[in-house]
């Protein structure tokens, strides 16, 4: 089946022939029986960061199934939290770019670790050390595959992005800087590729250059080639942001930034579930996710580095599986990746991440790509129709975040009023304070798009919200 998506038609969920949509409509119907009644609206006035014609809506997405439709109803099954109510009410889940639910198959994964693996890892002699090294090992594979990393001995287990940005700057970047030396970033940035490179910059007499987005949240690209210099040492940069969903051009940034020599990390927590991931081919030097961004538990994550790289870079913490040989007057560290991984890391957590991956990569990112592209390509239509809703970021290209605010509305009270009605959205900065005042806000309501998502859910949302704005 090909869907055809026209610019702002009078797009349908059953023009897309999608199972699952029924029964989850019958099921909102029961608590809401308003629901699914002829919307009698106009369209929306205005979209802040751009005009609607900006924003980049696919015209021939044709997801690659065995029957040719994206088996929606099939994905929902696999995520237990999705029959889950709360106030009473089907649970919508729409906070996808804060965290991912997980499919029974991650869960599972875990409890298997626990009831029949579970050591500590790479010291014992015993079969469950073997087992658990094997299971945290393989997993360090899976990931390397899945981003297309040259070896597992390019990956460094985390307990997240967070923690992968701070140890790239205090273990890599923080060595290298002296006085005056710059740091490239852009405004784009979550607060977690900020925090960390002003800190080393604190510490070392550093600056930070921002590069600019214009008024989609497009990056400029000759603003950001232009920042680049003989004190630049280093860049990082957000492949998707969290709050406008543009997805950033990071090839052509990482080859701006080679072209001076820079090392570049790509911060992929808002990319890593919703495209294909090659650093390879777009030559990061680093690249860092979490794994409850992909569906994965929380308290894991990934950093890849070049291998020359984490060769350099000085280890990040001591003690425990980092070392090789320890006495009094020295000590001896192992190679990259285990000279990061001080301590007890968490094994079951690497287990299920490889198993989140593995789940992904059964589905094809292309086809969850495509999928949510259509989604928001929907959710995009339904929600400009609203008077006094005011969408945020029109980039042309855009990952699946869907950030309004409404006209005489606090976002924190349109949070709480979908909250009420079973929907989960994220209202306020979005750890991402300096883009949202770019465009003047100090906050937002976000709704974040998976997989699992349908075309039942988004027009239930844009009922919720008009019917509150229409509310006195």
């Amino acid at each position: 089946m090909t869907m055809t998506i026209d610019r702002f038609t009078s797009m349908r969920p059953e023009d897309y022939g999608l199972p699952g949509e029924a029964d989850l409509r019958a099921r909102l119907a029961e608590y809401f029986p308003e629901f699914g009644a002829a919307r009698t609206t106009i369209r929306g006035p205005a979209v802040v960061a751009g005009n609607m014609s900006k924003f980049n809506i696919p015209r021939a997405i044709t997801p690659a199934t065995r029957e040719g439709d994206f088996p929606v109803d099939k994905i929902r099954a696999d995520f237990p939290a999705l029959s889950e109510t709360v106030n009473g009410r089907p649970l919508i889940w729409l906070d996808n770019a804060a965290t991912t639910q997980r499919p029974r198959r991650v869960i599972e994964r875990i409890t298997y670790f626990y009831e029949h693996e579970n050591s500590n890892i790479h010291r014992g002699a015993h079969t469950l050390a073997a087992r658990a090294t094997d299971a945290y090992e393989g997993a360090r594979g899976i990931v390397a595959g899945f981003i297309g990393a040259p070896s597992a001995d390019n990956i460094v287990f985390v307990r997240g992005t967070t923690e992968g940005l701070n140890l790239i700057a205090q273990s890599y970047v923080k060595p290298l800087l002296r006085p005056g030396d710059e740091i490239v970033l852009t405004i784009l940035e979550h607060h977690a590729n900020i925090v960390p490179w002003q800190l080393i910059a604190e510490e070392t007499d550093a600056v930070l250059r921002i590069a600019p987005v214009d008024e989609t949240g497009r990056i400029i690209l000759p603003a950001y080639g232009a920042l680049f210099g003989p004190r630049t040492k280093f860049a990082s940069i957000t492949q998707v942001s969290n709050v406008l969903g543009a997805v950033t051009p990071a090839a052509e940034m990482i080859a701006i930034a080679h072209g001076f020599g820079v090392p570049v990390c790509v911060d992929g927590a808002q990319s890593v579930s919703r495209m294909a991931i090659d650093v390879s081919a777009m030559d990061a030097d680093f690249f860092v996710f979490s794994g409850h961004k992909i569906f994965g538990p929380t308290g894991i994550g990934a950093v890849y580095g070049k291998s020359d790289l984490l060769e350099q870079a000085r280890p990040y913490q001591g003690g425990g599986n980092m070392i090789a040989d320890v006495t009094f007057e020295r000590t001896v560290y192992h190679c990259a990746p285990q000279k990061f991984e001080a301590g007890t890391g968490n094994i079951a957590g690497a287990a299920g991440l490889g198993a989140a991956i593995d789940y992904v990569s059964a589905i094809g990112m292309g086809n969850i790509e495509a999928y949510e592209q259509a989604l928001l390509s929907y959710g995009i239509n339904e929600l400009s129709k609203i008077p006094g809703l005011l969408m945020i970021g029109a980039a042309d290209h855009k990952a699946g975040v869907l950030s309004f605010v409404l006209e005489n509305r606090g976002v924190e009270e349109t949070g709480q009023y979908l909250s009420e009605a079973g929907v989960a959205v994220r209202a306020g900065h979005h750890c991402a304070q300096p883009v949202l005042r770019r465009f003047g806000l100090e906050a937002t309501v976000r709704a974040s798009l998976a997989f699992y998502n349908t075309f039942a859910e988004l027009d239930f949302l844009a009922e919720r919200i008009e019917t509150f704005a229409r509310r006195r």
